[in-house]
């Protein structure tokens, strides 16, 4: 009895077309989503100096005179070096992140070797 090579489904055009869209939407928005939701981004703060000088905002001679070069005061410069971006975050959210990526890999793994398995059994079970 001669075995024949598994012959996988044959996708059309536009099925690839439609899962290509499809997955670029799904990339899109999981970008985007947690922005415009607030859930990403903890913002900026802004030290306050008035009558800022270099030395006030932490600038050494070289690096005034870099910044004189570019066309810079330090009044003009203050906002560009005294603005921070916040990196504080929540541990719950972080919690639940992990919790749903690991997640996600489980169940791929798992169905995956559910596939593995059901390909195997196809070519090898007679």
């Amino acid at each position: 009895m001669a075995k024949t090579p598994y012959q996988p489904p044959q996708q059309s055009k536009f099925g690839q077309f439609v899962d290509s869209l499809f997955l670029l939407v799904l990339v899109l928005a999981a970008l985007f989503l947690p922005v415009y939701f607030g859930l990403a981004g903890g913002g900026k703060t802004t030290l306050n100096l008035p009558d800022a000088t270099w030395a006030d905002l932490g600038q050494n001679a070289t690096m005034a005179q870099q910044w004189e070069k570019l066309g810079y005061t330090p009044q003009t410069a203050h906002e560009l070096i005294a603005t921070r971006f916040d990196y504080s975050f929540s541990l719950p959210a972080l919690l639940i992140t992990a919790f749903v990526v690991i997640a996600y890999f489980v169940l791929v793994f798992r169905w995956s070797a559910k596939e593995y398995k059901d390909v195997i059994a196809e070519r090898f079970d007679r």
